[in-house]
């Protein structure tokens, strides 16, 4: 989002007749029907809003270079030596130097065209030519205007004219077979997927690394799959297998990529999973020692030229405010996922999953170091007695505007805010307090005694508070993570204290739904709560979470890739992979409380999806298979933008396909996809590739699952 500072006087511009060319990079430049796909950076984050017919920001306060505010149309095509024609109409409240930008997006920011006017506040009409000096998938057209004095800033009638399209994006799906790349264990079961347009069964051969042909069969016809429009057959391979590596499942004239068949295929994925916990820390310097080529500095501490998080105002709305000069410390924790906010629900159903990863078997006692890392900035966030709303949870703590891409959390140089507490935020603290007073109670008696004097006192403050909602509007810096409907907060807390005290007065009240088939995720948690309870004895609780693994089972088994997940509407979530993942929990969790293989199945099959098995032929884990994902969103591991940066750490899953595409990159290259196809591995792709917390959490509860399976 920024562009040397030398690129103003790499060009001069004059007026001039546009020139008829044969096309138009500007998909909407009349904004008569809304704003997208543009975007508003930097200071002017989350003001961008059709006005009469026009794109209308705010400039914002308190920026520096002409960059750190701006209104924007990113993934523009560049090719060198082709002539571009800029028009546009523009004006402002107060008159502002705006500057005019189109070039490459990234080092080393190759220029089209760059020229600085001052915009009047009558509707004025506008004419700059460029040229193209290389060929650039990134290009950017941008109206820059940080530094200036705070006014609104009005775009229409763009149009960018010169050059071709892109071509079509087509992915490279590999071979025709799709299997799990990193492996099966020796008892299986083993399922693959052929994309073939053949209508009858076909034979198949598992070959060895050898090349020896070790099990025989015919496929299963499955017709087109509506998750990927591909004509399918399903492979059953099943049947105990000797141990080995680089067996390839062959069929119709295709080879899979190479698998492993071991008892364990999984045996560093429950640590591989865990380490994003680690680099994700705030408020410590990370050590190379620890997570060798992810060492950095401490962020958010207070050293220039961050603003720190060891005391955070609060960001005053029109229906909250802190007392004036009020600040609170709030260092430590984990960055959510590619920015870096903190946000109580999202770290909820984190370390909520961890701790019961820990309760399950997992004695580690690192893993115990890393969930209180994370507990004791969830206890940062609880409004201390005395203050307004005392009691409650702040939601998030974030940067006051958007940062771009790559920044080092050290390097963070935007004001930190406490948001409004809302009543999500504050059963997310009340539940794993009260989950962590149970845990801890063996290891740290004190600690435990705190938790849950913590917990009592955010329900209570809960009840008095039922329905203070965090605005979906709030989205200046980071994510809103809006949700109005905490029926399934309240069981969730009310369960796990009722759990940790046996006090009738916090036995919970199940709202409608518990078990969403979509997947449960941070604004749908009431499964958390069901699950605990059965699994620490409650007999109706055993029987709904069966039940609701019956009902994944039966929609697994109509799909032809295997994946437990299939929204009724087929519009797949932002974070489908974290659904998928919760949804393999539930399954893991019946068979964990049966001792059933038909669950221990299932949970598998779905992770086979995760690992490949799915019509992109990815796995969406760093490190894990032969191709897969390495290019998630992070301002801190963009080798993608910056080769001296890492990729994600091994053990870090992508977000996954999303039928939304809310990105403008996605949006642009991904128009029109069916669900399985709706994903990039790129690192601007955040709809479709961003890392969270909450979905490696996911991942890891899963890993242990199968370590031991």
């Amino acid at each position: 989002m920024g562009f040397a500072a030398t690129a103003l006087l790499l060009s001069a511009f004059v007026l001039a007749p546009s020139a008829a060319e044969p096309y138009d990079q500007v998909t909407n430049g009349t904004f008569d029907t809304g704003v997208a796909p543009w975007v508003a950076y930097g200071g002017s984050s989350g003001s961008l809003r059709p006005v009469d017919g026009q794109a209308c920001v705010d400039t914002g306060t308190g920026t520096v270079n002409p960059w750190d505010s701006m209104l924007a149309l990113p993934y523009l095509r560049i090719q060198n030596g082709v002539s571009y024609t800029l028009t546009f109409s523009a004006r402002t409240t107060t008159p502002i130097p705006v500057t005019v930008v189109f070039q490459q997006n990234s080092p080393t920011y190759s220029t089209v065209l760059a020229t600085t006017t001052t915009v009047p506040t009558g509707l004025t009409t506008y004419t700059l030519t460029g040229l193209g000096k290389g060929d650039f998938a990134d290009g950017q057209l941008g109206f820059q205007f940080g530094g200036q004095a705070r006014t609104t800033f009005c775009l229409d009638d763009v149009g960018l004219v010169g050059g071709e399209p892109f071509p079509p994006y087509v992915p490279d799906t590999g071979p025709r077979v799709r299997v799990n790349q990193v492996g099966y264990l020796p008892d299986g079961p083993f399922f693959g997927t052929l994309l073939t347009p053949v209508l009858r069964p076909v034979r198949w051969q598992l070959l060895d690394a050898a090349g020896r042909s070790v099990r025989s069969g015919s496929s299963q016809p499955r017709g087109i799959d509506p998750t990927s429009g591909q004509n399918v057959h399903s492979i059953d391979f099943s049947g105990r297998l000797v141990s080995g590596d680089g067996f390839r499942l062959t069929a119709d004239g295709a080879t899979s990529h190479p698998f492993a068949i071991r008892p364990d295929i999984y045996a560093a994925l429950p640590r591989d999973s865990k380490t994003l916990f680690y680099t994700q820390r705030s408020g410590t310097p990370i050590l190379d020692s620890v997570a060798p080529g992810y060492g950095r500095a401490a962020g958010h501490v207070g050293v220039a030229p961050n603003q720190g998080d060891t005391a955070v105002p609060c960001l005053a709305t029109a229906d909250w405010s802190c007392p004036a000069g009020y600040t609170r410390d709030v260092t430590g924790g984990w960055y959510d996922a590619a920015d870096h906010g903190k946000y109580v629900v999202n770290g909820g159903i984190a370390v909520a999953q961890l701790l019961s990863e820990y309760d399950q078997g997992d004695r580690d006692p690192r893993l115990l170091g890393e969930i209180r890392w994370e507990l004791d900035f969830l206890l940062k966030m609880q409004v201390p007695p005395g203050q307004p709303l005392a009691g409650m949870a702040y939601h998030k703590i974030t940067d006051t505007s958007w940062t771009g891409l790559p920044l080092a959390p050290a390097a963070d140089a935007k004001p930190r805010a406490l948001h409004r507490p809302s009543t999500a935020a504050t059963l997310n603290l009340a539940a794993v307090t009260a989950q962590g007073a149970r845990v801890f109670r063996t290891t740290d008696s004190p600690y435990a005694r705190k938790l849950l004097a913590v917990s009592e006192v955010a329900y209570s403050a809960a009840r008095a508070n039922p329905a203070l909602y965090a605005p979906a509007t709030d989205t200046a810096g980071g994510g809103a993570y809006a949700d109005s409907d905490v029926r399934d907060e309240f069981y969730w807390a009310a369960a796990e204290l009722f759990l940790t005290t046996r006090k009738a007065a916090y036995r919970p009240v199940a709202p409608p739904v518990v078990f969403d088939p979509d997947g449960f995720y941070w604004g749908s948690v009431a499964a958390l709560g069901r699950m605990d309870l059965a699994l620490h004895g409650d007999p109706v609780a055993k029987l709904s979470v069966v039940a609701a693994a019956e009902r994944l089972i039966a929609l697994q088994r109509r799909q032809p890739y295997g994946q437990p997940y299939a929204p009724a509407g087929g519009q797949w979530a932002w974070g489908s992979n974290g659904n998928i993942g919760n949804n393999i929990v539930v399954l893991a969790t019946a068979a964990r409380l049966t001792g059933l293989d038909r669950y221990r199945d299932a949970a598998l099959t779905g992770a086979d999806f995760i690992f490949g098995r799915n019509a992109l032929n990815i796995s969406y884990v760093t490190g894990y298979g032969t191709v897969y994902a390495r290019n998630q969103q992070s301002r801190m591991y963009a080798h993608q933008l910056d080769p001296a940066l890492p990729h994600p750490p091994v053990g870090t899953i992508a977000g996954g396909p999303n039928s939304g595409l809310q990105d403008p990159l996605s949006a642009k290259r991904l128009a029109g996809c069916l669900p399985q196809f709706c994903y990039l591995d790129d690192i601007n792709s955040y709809a479709t590739n961003e890392l969270a917390i909450n979905w490696n959490s996911a991942l890891s509860w899963v890993s242990s699952y199968l370590a031991r399976a």
